[in-house]
């Protein structure tokens, strides 16, 4: 059977978060848009990780408010869970944002929608089993899939990932968790306030490319709460059972055996670049991705890479969307020269308290700007509101160089993922820290710690020996 052939303006390869977006505002600009996917529209962060991972959050979140005692006149108690229950709301979640990202959806937007498997058979084309599409630029968007690693006895049709842990409709009754870090401590702490004992178990510590002084807060919450955090270690061999799964952990020196009833694998992610035939086209890839430049091109011209696999790129649905915004600038507006640039690249793990971050972190900015450094920081416990609240857990954390250009800025604490926001604005447009002293924040909010951490800069200086002087100087003239 002769296939079809196709010769659009774009050919996006992979329909998640920035496949969708490069082909919904190209069609809309004019452009000739063909979609590929050969799984489910709205890709890893609609199906399998940022929406259900945020619905159960929010489970485990109002389960963990029923047994909170910590403001008189209201008793906690322990919560009456349906685990099988709360994953009717987790799919709920994911069927209610699903139309948005669906087939129809994007062919009334103009997109010709195929939902085949694509691969390259040479530089300028892609064949799916019906459809020869030679295309002027194709967008490869294929994202990432769950990383598991080679240990010892490990049988990964056994084990769980962010893939298929949303599946599991019978409580687990300890989970046992391989990554500490942002899917590993989300779900951790999610299943154990949902009623699952929890063991995490990393080589590292937790969370270890955030803020450290942060970190220590979240840690605190989690060993509170009763998560098992077993870090700086060594998981060399796994064994299954009938119902089962045992961890031969080493530790100092030391070996032991930890047993629980299910095992999720959240030890990192790798691109999705099999089966492409990216060979055939030209396109390099390493161990990481497809190989781009910073305007997100690969080695093919005709080819870009965007999202999760791009080689080198931060792994976040705000990044894709990020690549596909320069994506649309180069293809719909001739603007070739638009590259990413992550000097105020943010991100929020969404435990309880969240923990955000934005451009530099102290370490990051002492190691590219020496002593020309200065950070503040001011704590939740001193914010009206938090204090009324009872969520006084947390602090901000500011860096800024010496003449207050603001670097970067960490937050652990209630709502630190929406408190980011005017940080994140901040680093991009370069600003220095006295614009934020002097905005207006309404009172009571947690949006004052931000003006009170920038205020905080200039305490020293402001409350100075040389600055009663001048006061006392100009005191004179009335």
């Amino acid at each position: 059977m002769s296939k079809e052939i196709l010769t659009p303006d774009v050919c996006v390869i992979g329909a998640g978060s920035g496949g969708l977006s490069v082909a919904a505002g190209a069609a809309q600009l004019g452009l000739d848009v063909v979609l590929l996917e050969k799984g489910k529209m709205g890709g890893d962060c609609l199906n399998t990780g940022c929406v259900p991972s945020k619905a159960l959050l929010a489970a485990g979140k109002r389960a963990q408010m029923h047994r909170k005692n910590d403001i008189k006149g209201i008793a906690g108690h322990e919560p009456d869970i349906d685990f099988s229950a709360v994953k009717d709301h987790v799919f709920e979640t994911i069927n209610t944002i699903a139309p948005h990202d669906s087939p129809e959806r994007f062919q009334s937007l103009s997109v010709n929608v195929i939902l085949e498997a694509g691969a390259f058979v040479d530089e300028k084309t892609v064949e799916t089993a019906r459809h020869s599409i030679r295309a002027r630029r194709f967008v490869i968007a294929t994202g990432s899939t769950a990383f598991v690693p080679s240990i010892d006895g490990l049988n990964r049709d056994k084990v769980y990932t962010n893939e298929s842990i949303f599946d599991v409709r019978e409580k687990p009754q300890h989970l046992l968790i391989l990554g500490g870090g942002p899917i590993g401590v989300e779900m951790a702490q999610a299943h154990r306030r949902l009623g699952c004992a929890v063991s995490v178990f990393d080589t590292g510590g937790i969370l270890p490319r955030d803020d450290q002084d942060n970190v220590e807060i979240v840690r605190e919450a989690l060993l509170l709460e009763g998560v098992a955090l077993y870090e700086n270690v060594e998981v060399s061999a796994v064994v299954h059972g009938e119902g089962s799964v045992s961890l031969k952990v080493k530790r100092d020196g030391e070996v032991f055996e930890v047993s629980g009833s299910h095992l999720l694998v959240a030890a990192g992610r790798v691109a999705n670049v099999e089966h492409l035939g990216l060979d055939k086209a030209g396109v390099e890839v390493d161990h990481d991705g497809v190989i781009v430049n910073a305007r997100l091109k690969s080695s093919n011209r005709r080819v870009s890479a965007i999202g999760d696999v791009a080689s080198g790129a931060p792994r976040f649905t705000h990044i894709a969307g990020y690549h596909a915004g320069v994506i649309i600038r180069q293809i719909c507006f001739g603007m070739f020269w638009a590259a990413v640039d992550y000097t105020a690249l943010v991100w929020v793990t969404y435990c309880d308290p969240e923990i955000a971050q934005v451009g530099l972190s102290e370490d990051e900015a002492r190691a590219a700007h020496g002593d020309d450094v200065k950070v503040v920081t001011w704590s939740f416990d001193e914010n009206d509101r938090a204090i009324a609240e009872r969520i006084t857990a947390g602090q901000i954390r500011v860096v800024t160089n010496k003449k207050g250009r603001i670097l970067g800025a960490s937050i652990v604490g209630a709502h630190a993922g929406e408190l980011i926001g005017l940080w994140a604005l901040a680093v991009s447009s370069k600003m220095k820290i006295g614009a934020v002293t002097g905005m207006i924040a309404p009172y009571p909010t947690l949006g004052e710690v931000s003006k009170r951490a920038a205020g905080a800069w200039f305490t020293p200086t402001l409350f100075s020996d040389k600055t009663r002087r001048i006061v006392s100087i100009l005191k004179l003239f009335g």
